[in-house]
């Protein structure tokens, strides 16, 4: 009863997470300000959502889910670790091109 409690409030928090990352990418007038949304929806949404599954797979505690469980957990280290690095990426590309940031008085278009 308390694995669900714990997965349930898991899977909530990472769909506030993905959620109000979506407003943002949505709400946020330029390239950058835009970034700042993705980059937590992917990292923290995921990293909760899949933390989650690997948790709710434990629910039959065998040697195979206990191997799924590790899968997973290594995927959420994967994009712990490439989500930033991939935002940043990004991010420096649009310097390079000359991209300017968005200044207070600019049209959105």
């Amino acid at each position: 009863m308390a694995l669900e409690v714990i997965v349930v409030v898991l899977m909530a928090c990472g769909l506030v997470f993905f959620t109000g990352g979506g407003i943002g990418i949505l709400r946020f007038p330029d390239f950058y300000t835009r970034l700042h949304p993705a980059g937590k929806l992917d990292t923290l949404g995921s990293l909760l959502m899949m933390t989650a599954v690997a948790l709710f797979n434990l629910h039959q505690f065998t040697l195979l889910n206990v191997l799924t469980s590790i899968k997973i957990m290594l995927i959420v280290v994967f994009v712990f670790l490439s989500s930033p690095t991939a935002t940043h990426a990004i991010m420096d590309a649009g310097v390079r091109a000359g991209l300017k940031p968005w200044e207070k008085g600019m049209s959105r278009g």
